[in-house]
């Protein structure tokens, strides 16, 4: 398949390009001039920029998958400014080039909502959800609470509390919707979604992330 990565070039982004790379799929990875050296080999570089949506669509073959994982880096309750500005901006370019391009799916990384704290980038996730569903494009929404992986380890200390957690009827479906997932789980997810196409909005929350490496996962296919 062939597959138009924004973001590709993050902690997420090189993990999955290299994944689908050895799955036999075309990448071609967004990169500003400054990040070229990191996009994995083998990987075709699209230079340009996430914020404009001109130099996206000139990228974009007709029919591509379009994976968006473009983010303020280590989201923070202070960084409200910066959700706008970057995550919801690039996301509103990304899909008004997918949709001039006639992307065949959109897939994209949320966040797990609703939440007790970083409301106000749930809030902004939630307006990019929104957005790409109400474009009609078919898409793919991943929603994660925290990914594990290099430099991200920190959370692991809470797993006996999530295990606690997870056995309690009142808190159970909150403690498994909020639940850690790993880098290497979402890469799987990601992978699997993009062969895996949908024709409408679907939603893969924490437990159908963890799953989608094992088994076709359990989503929910309803609109956003």
């Amino acid at each position: 398949m062939r597959v138009f990565l924004s973001g590709g070039t993050g902690y997420m982004g090189t993990a999955l390009t290299r994944e689908l790379l050895s799955r036999g799929h075309k990448v071609t990875v967004l990169a500003r001039p400054s990040s070229v050296s990191k996009v994995p080999v083998g990987a075709t570089v699209a230079p340009g920029d996430a914020l404009n949506a001109t130099t996206l669509e000139n990228q974009i073959g007709d029919g591509d998958t379009f994976v968006h994982l473009v983010g303020v880096a280590h989201p923070a309750p202070w960084k409200a400014r910066e959700f706008r500005a970057v995550d919801l901006a690039s996301l509103r370019a990304s899909v008004c080039a997918a949709s001039r391009a006639h992307v065949s799916h959109f897939i994209y990384v949320s966040v797990a909502q609703p939440a007790p704290v970083m409301k106000a980038y749930q809030q902004v996730r939630r307006e990019c959800e929104w957005m790409l569903s109400s474009s009609g494009i078919p898409a793919t929404i991943l929603r994660p609470w925290y990914v594990l992986g290099p430099g991200h380890w920190w959370p692991v200390a809470l797993k006996p509390f999530y295990a606690f957690a997870e056995v309690i009827p009142q808190v159970r479906e909150s403690a498994q919707r909020l639940g850690l997932v790993t880098l290497a789980q979402m890469v799987d997810a990601l992978a699997w979604a993009v062969e895996h196409p949908t024709k409408k909005t679907r939603i893969m929350e924490t437990p159908q992330i963890r799953r989608s490496g094992k088994q076709r996962p359990d989503v929910n296919a309803a609109g956003v």
